[in-house]
């Protein structure tokens, strides 16, 4: 195998698949066992009014991505996948990762700015 920088960047990929899977898989943690809503649906850095209404959402999202991450890692490791499919997979899970978190927050938050009557 030579070095180049495709090897290099699929090894960054893979190596940072640990500390992403560690955090979410953790923040599943603090949610569901610890009740610790304080990072559950945060826009700006602010919690939502009520984030223990979201709490379930934010702790499914971080649990399956977790889960998938740490499957793949696993799987790598076992060499049961080949680069194109464990990079797909990983991907994916990053990218709806992120955009479930983005609309789970923006919802969230949207209750809070609409007027009562």
């Amino acid at each position: 195998m030579v070095f180049d920088f495709s090897v290099a960047l699929t090894w960054i990929l893979f190596l940072a698949l640990f500390p992403i899977a560690f955090f979410w898989l953790r923040r599943a943690w603090r949610i569901i066992v610890k009740r610790d809503f304080s990072e559950v649906a945060l826009k700006r850095g602010q919690s939502p009014p009520n984030p223990a209404r979201f709490a379930p959402y934010e702790a499914a999202v971080n649990l399956v991505a977790g889960v998938v991450t740490m499957v793949v890692i696993v799987s790598v490791l076992l060499g049961q996948l080949d680069y194109s499919t464990w990079s797909a997979i990983a991907g994916s899970t990053i990218w709806c990762k992120f955009f479930m978190d983005f609309a789970l927050s923006r919802h969230a938050h949207a209750s809070a700015s609409l007027p009562k009557t």
